[in-house]
């Protein structure tokens, strides 16, 4: 009886463990698809990640090629990514592909996208790091509409806003709108325009028959100097005689030059009355004689009018001078 029983604790012992191992197993397999395939590792760099987990798909070219084996927090703005990809995708992956994280399908699990890269490139190898891309994730795109959606709302206030100010007649469209006698007037103003624009057409028109006529009318002046050739050749002449005028005028004022260029070189009156430097200084003191005796008689004048011989005399002349000012006046 004892050994039925131990023989029955083993047997359900063996049961559990195996099943526990079988599930173990099964989980492992689910999880890592390439648990029996040779691999290799490649890495990546994310700021979000935007829900990947550790188990999800790698995909190349649309084709399943790897698992994500772990994901690591490098620090607060960095996310590292390293995931496990079958070897003999090794030879189609360059070093210059690119990781970007997607969703398989509209509400599937998140996967890692390895796109090629432009141009030629070395092969990947175990342990390259290659770069990343980020979309734009789905929290942004809400983010944005509700960014938008609110800006939105305060442009339609602002233009109720206004829309009300106009029609309340505020502001100069309002009173535009609204004010009648400014209608009225502005209509002036537009008729006044159309009037003043067919007047400027009118007088354009005007111009041009003038213009018309003087091309084709030799009677009138400039009629006469646009058409009339024996006028055109005298006027041509006129020209050419007052070029040839301007000529002599030029060598007459070379002569001029000449002649006062004689009158400094020469030694005769002039050079004796500019260069002779005793007889200037003779004419100066002539000069200073006479305003010294000039001085010296209005100082005589001056003692006369004080004196009490004279000085009645010159007391009548001021006072005559008096009654002919009054007069002019």
């Amino acid at each position: 009886m004892k050994n039925t029983n131990s023989q029955k604790i083993r047997l359900g012992l063996f049961v559990i463990i195996g099943t526990l191992l079988f599930m173990t197993g099964v989980y492992f397999i689910g999880q890592r698809k390439e648990m029996f395939k040779k691999t290799f590792t490649v890495s990546t760099y994310f700021h979000n990640i935007n829900g990947l987990q550790k188990g999800n798909n790698v995909r190349y070219a649309g084709i399943d090629i790897g698992t994500v084996s772990s994901i690591a927090m490098v620090n607060d703005s960095t996310i590292k990514i390293d995931m496990s990809i079958d070897e003999k995708i090794t030879r189609h992956i360059k070093k210059n592909a690119i990781a970007s994280i997607g969703s398989d399908g509209l509400v599937g699990n998140m996967i890692i996208n390895i796109i090629p890269g432009k141009g030629a490139s070395e092969g990947i190898s175990n342990g390259d790091i290659i770069k990343s891309y980020s979309k734009i994730g789905t929290d942004d795109i809400l983010n944005t509409l509700n960014t938008s959606s609110e800006n939105a709302a305060i442009l339609t206030s602002d233009l109720l806003k206004i829309t009300n100010s106009i029609t309340e007649g505020k502001g100069t469209i309002g009173v535009l709108l609204n004010d009648t006698i400014m209608a009225k007037d502005l209509k002036q103003s537009i008729t006044n325009l159309k009037v003043a624009t067919q007047s400027a057409s009118y007088t354009i028109n005007e111009l041009n028959t003038i213009i018309a006529s003087v091309k084709t009318n030799d009677n009138t002046v400039l009629g006469m100097l646009l058409n009339d050739t024996i006028s055109g050749n005298k006027l041509k002449h006129i020209v050419i005689n007052l070029e040839t005028s301007s000529t002599e005028i030029e060598t007459l004022l070379k002569n001029v030059n000449r002649v006062v260029d004689d009158f400094k070189l020469s030694e005769g009156g002039y050079n004796y009355i500019v260069k002779d430097t005793s007889l200037v200084n003779s004419l100066k003191s002539s000069l200073e004689n006479i305003n010294e005796g000039t001085d010296k008689f209005n100082q005589n004048m001056e003692a006369l009018k004080h004196n009490f011989l004279t000085r009645g005399y010159f007391k009548k002349l001021e006072r005559q001078k008096e009654k002919d000012e009054k007069k002019e006046n």
